[in-house]
């Protein structure tokens, strides 16, 4: 080697190599992390073994891991909102709806029609706008997968108007907020309103977050990176200092989550925060699924505010095939109709008929929501099927198209009822309807829920 260069030799060149190495180094430092790799060992990194790393440098690099376990906040309660404790309960694995005999899948559309007599099986079209999004909306500069979901969070900032959620001294959450579009634009709409908190609830970490188009002072926006399952609300922080009513709100909340949503704000936040003071909530009928109507005024609505800790409830559904009879709210409505959590599991599996058809598709239904910005947006509900469970023998043999989508509406429906009928058991006027045109989104059932009026005790003078 040439005096001040690199000793290594390089075979593929035929000569050694010309670059400059470190003061009392023999190889630069490529070659001498080749040359040290000979007698060192990597291993499969413990905390995640997608990585490997140097045996000898284990220890220190378990320190730094990105795998590494951090430590929890303080809003971290493990299962607070998981549901089923009863392992027994658990349903073991069921074979494939595919693999189902022909009378047995014609025993599980009885049992569903059964369950499903005396449902209101029209729902009411509620699908309004706010001006907030006005301009938004009149933009060319929009595609129109971004028209779509302007359109849709228009509808939901309406009915939350109509419902008096919009308003201040509020605390918003935001479930499965992803971008955090809908938070974005709830405060938009509240460009005079004092005292708002938003929190933007999202597990996994978000790409190209809208959190820095927040311009206003008076309103506080803060992330909360946990599971719903885990999140204990009454922990927070500011919940913890400042104790404002809070609204639950959420864009197309995938299966699960919309009951851990719904356990996280009724049962964990709400028992916390109700205490012994806590009312006991009259029973609810199977087909009390009445319209919310509010005539009170702004100051009535600020003591009831004061009395219930939740203020409202609005959701936008979704993806019932990924619900799971463990944290399913409506457990208790299923077993008065005489379902269990076999049923459950078949009833999730063929909601998707309601947006699949039979189409032979293995990857992605045409139903489910576009990506808002077609590159990195979590926003993406995909059904994965193999294409024996979307088109099998059995299933053509016995059910028409429309028949199939039929019935899948009716297992959403279901499935959404038991969500109703909780609701109303703990005291909460409950709504289902249709949020906005199916040409839109074929996900388009918004849950909406507000205290029940004779819950609430009068104002004292």
């Amino acid at each position: 080697p040439v005096p001040g260069r690199c000793a290594y030799f390089v075979e593929r060149k035929k000569r050694f190599c010309k670059m400059t190495p470190a003061p009392g180094r023999r190889f630069c430092g490529e070659h001498r992390q080749q040359e040290e790799e000979n007698d060192r060992k990597r291993i499969p990194c413990p905390l995640d073994p997608k990585h490997t790393v140097y045996e000898d440098q284990l220890q220190k690099h378990l320190k730094k891991c990105n795998s590494r376990e951090k430590p929890k906040p303080v809003y971290f309660v493990q299962d607070i909102n998981a549901g089923l404790k009863d392992v027994a309960e658990i349903p073991e694995k069921q074979v494939p709806i595919s693999s189902l005999s022909k009378e047995e899948l014609e025993n599980l559309i009885i049992k569903l029609k059964k369950a499903s007599n005396g449902l209101e099986l029209c729902l009411k079209e509620r699908i309004l706008s706010h001006q907030a999004l006005q301009e938004a909306l009149n933009d060319p500069k929009n595609g129109e997968s971004a028209f779509k979901h302007l359109k849709q969070q228009a509808s939901i900032l309406g009915n939350m108007e109509k419902l008096h959620l919009l308003g201040s001294g509020r605390c918003f959450v935001e479930f499965g907020a992803g971008r955090g579009k809908l938070s974005h634009w709830v405060d938009v709409a509240l460009q005079n309103v004092e005292n708002v908190q938003f929190l933007l609830v999202e597990r996994a970490t978000t790409r190209f977050k809208v959190d820095g188009k927040h311009k206003r002072r008076d309103s506080i926006f803060e992330r909360l990176q946990v599971d719903i399952q885990h999140l204990c609300l009454k922990k927070v922080p500011v919940l913890e200092k400042k104790k404002l009513p809070v609204v639950g709100i959420g864009k197309h909340l995938c299966g699960a989550a919309t009951d851990l949503a719904l356990r996280c704000l009724v049962e964990s936040y709400t028992a916390c925060c109700d205490g012994e003071n806590e009312q006991p909530a009259p029973k609810r009928s199977r087909t009390d699924t009445t319209e919310v109507a509010s005539n009170n005024s702004a100051d009535n609505e600020g003591n009831k505010e004061d009395c219930k800790p939740v203020a409202g409830i609005v959701i936008a559904l979704c993806c019932h095939h990924k619900c799971d009879w463990t944290h399913y709210v409506g457990r208790e409505f299923f077993k008065s109709v005489g379902l269990g959590p076999v049923e459950f599991h078949y009833f999730q599996r063929m909601s998707s008929w309601a947006t699949c058809g039979l189409q032979e598709t293995t990857t992605k239904a045409s139903t489910s929501e576009e990506s808002e910005d077609q590159t990195s947006d979590t926003e993406e509900h995909e059904q994965t099927f193999s294409k024996t469970e979307s088109v099998s023998d059995t299933l053509q043999g016995i059910l028409t198209v429309e028949e199939r989508k039929e019935i899948g509406c009716l297992c959403k429906l279901l499935i959404d009822h038991g969500r109703i009928e909780y609701l109303q058991q703990r005291g909460y006027k409950a709504v289902l309807q249709y949020y906005i045109e199916s040409a839109v989104s074929l996900e388009n059932v918004l849950l909406t829920a507000v205290p029940s009026p004779s819950l609430i005790p009068e104002p004292t003078h």
